[in-house]
């Protein structure tokens, strides 16, 4: 960013914020028998109510922990709960590869 605003400033310092009242917490993976990747994934149809956009969202565990989630507003509107889905599957497969 070549000229930040006090927006940015403000934002940047809420997140610097959040992080140091967290630091006292961890993820726990703990010794699995069967270690392997599980994912889940959905979307929802219209939930947002001003521009009627679904959102997407999944997550990803290895072993006994969590490893990484998303969730993300769609950027086009969808017509099918088919097309929402397809969308979300696909946001997942490109987070899993």
């Amino acid at each position: 960013m070549s000229s930040p605003s006090k927006q940015h400033f403000g934002a940047t310092k809420r997140i610097l914020h959040y992080i140091a009242g967290t630091l006292e917490y961890d993820i726990w993976y703990s010794h699995v028998s069967n270690f392997r990747l599980i994912g889940y994934t959905d979307s929802d149809w219209g939930g947002s109510v001003n521009d009627r956009k679904n959102t997407s969202g999944n997550s990803f565990s290895l072993g006994s922990g969590a490893i990484t989630w998303s969730s993300k507003k769609q950027a086009t509107t969808i017509l099918l709960i088919l097309e929402a889905e397809y969308i979300a599957s696909t946001s997942s497969a490109c987070q899993y590869i």
